[in-house]
């Protein structure tokens, strides 16, 4: 049994999801003699923070909690350093849960929403893996997402929704089903998505913890460099 306690990491989630196992061959190439690669902060200088706090929720499973990497390096503090090397004032909270449905995310949510201890700007709405591993219909993984959207929709605060994707072996007619659940509530409560979450690291297991489902802190930062864009688009802009 493990402990369910709201906000600080628990570090366990329970999903499966088949990842890939053959690494793809990877090859960099050397910069010519005489010249030097340059420096990271040559390539992108970050930028001065400006402008109001914007408050961030970042309200998920253990994707969202950080399973398995230090508490700086999750994806709520990654994606905050990355909001703000953008010149934009963020900060995130992680109300990630390991192990937690989308039915458990729905009973809590209120909860969150209500001690926050700030005013809310954007929520990130990240669930549904482990109802993929509990075989969940997708109706209920569906209408528990749509009641989690209305509830923090009611309180005037904008959703970028995170998706998942079923496993072939869940059967064609399940992973169509559940497939289908983010874009179509994206469409209905017009939120923001992001298609797949995973995609950076799903099928490269060098990104991928050993338990084979967690990725890892690397994973992580590319999984924040996918989607920092889509973060910022939602954010209020004055």
């Amino acid at each position: 049994m493990h402990e369910s306690r709201w906000p600080r990491r628990i570090r366990h989630w329970s999903i499966s999801l088949p990842l890939a196992v053959a690494l793809a061959a990877c090859s960099s190439e050397a910069p010519p003699a005489g010249e030097q690669a340059p420096a990271e902060a040559e390539l992108e200088a970050p930028l001065p923070v400006m402008g109001p706090e914007r408050v961030v929720l970042g309200f998920g499973d253990s994707l969202m909690a950080g399973y398995g990497v230090e508490p700086d390096q999750g994806y709520p503090e990654v994606l905050e350093r990355s909001l703000r090397g953008r010149g934009i004032n963020a900060r995130v909270i992680d109300a990630g849960v390991s192990g937690d449905t989308t039915a458990a995310g729905r009973q809590r949510i209120a909860f969150v929403l209500d001690n926050a201890g700030a005013d809310i700007d954007l929520a990130i709405i990240e669930l549904g893996g482990n109802d993929l591993l509990r075989g969940i219909a997708p109706e209920q993984t569906r209408e528990n997402l749509a009641a989690i959207i209305e509830e923090v929709q009611s309180r005037q605060i904008p959703v970028l929704l995170l998706g998942m994707r079923a496993p072939p072996n869940m059967g064609a007619d399940y992973v169509s089903q559940f497939d289908g659940i983010y874009p179509a509530l994206a469409r209905q409560y017009g939120t923001g998505l992001v298609p797949f979450f995973m995609e950076p690291v799903f099928d490269q297991p060098q990104l991928i913890q050993p338990d084979r489902v967690h990725p890892t802190a690397e994973g992580l930062e590319l999984m924040v460099a996918a989607t920092v864009e889509e973060v910022a688009a939602e954010l209020p802009q004055n």
